[in-house]
């Protein structure tokens, strides 16, 4: 199987509906928070697809009949009873093969944390079957892993940092959260 067959057989297993358990640690504040997230992911259709670079002022890639595009809709409930729902559709784009995987970009047309169009980067790596996610807001560089263990069974790893000055290096942890996915 090649890496993109890899990778889109990682986001075939990844359709569903699924259950969060996740921590969240604020290191700012020294602050613990428990939430539960439910969740579902849907494969998009093609305009869905084209409407998502479009919101990005992105080039329509060749072969974008090709490329993983899903729907994600979720609910959070805190521990302490605040609730969050969001949706959003995402699609992305492979720019480069390497040995154990790919690179390239991830867009999506509503952003976790600024709610507006954003392009941010992929590492998918083949070998531990872990896609990473790096997106830089205004504050903060948030860098997102899903490993996906079995097809029903994913560990979710954010670590947000404080953004830092152009061209310097991510440096101050600002939120570290840990999460067990189920699918459901």
């Amino acid at each position: 199987m090649n890496q993109r067959q890899e990778f889109q057989q990682f986001f075939d297993e990844c359709v569903g509906t699924w259950v969060t358990e996740r921590t969240y640690h604020y290191l700012a504040v020294q602050e613990v928070e428990r939430s539960r997230t439910e969740f579902v992911v849907q494969s998009i259709p093609l305009e869905r697809k084209t409407q998502v670079l479009t919101d990005n002022q992105y080039p329509v890639p060749a072969e974008l009949t090709d490329l993983p595009g899903y729907h994600l809709a979720f609910e959070t409930v805190s521990e302490k009873g605040e609730r969050v729902a969001q949706s959003l559709n995402m699609l992305f784009v492979p720019q480069q093969e390497e040995t154990e995987g790919l690179l390239g970009d991830y867009l999506r047309d509503r952003a976790y944390e600024e709610a507006k169009p954003i392009v941010s980067k992929f590492r998918f790596n083949s070998q531990n079957r872990e896609l990473l996610m790096t997106t830089t807001y205004t504050r903060v560089v948030s860098v997102d892993s899903i490993t996906l263990i079995t097809p029903n069974l994913r560990i979710r790893r954010i670590l947000n940092y404080r953004r830092p000055p152009a061209g310097e290096p991510l440096q101050e942890v600002v939120l570290v959260g840990f999460g067990v996915e189920q699918k459901q």
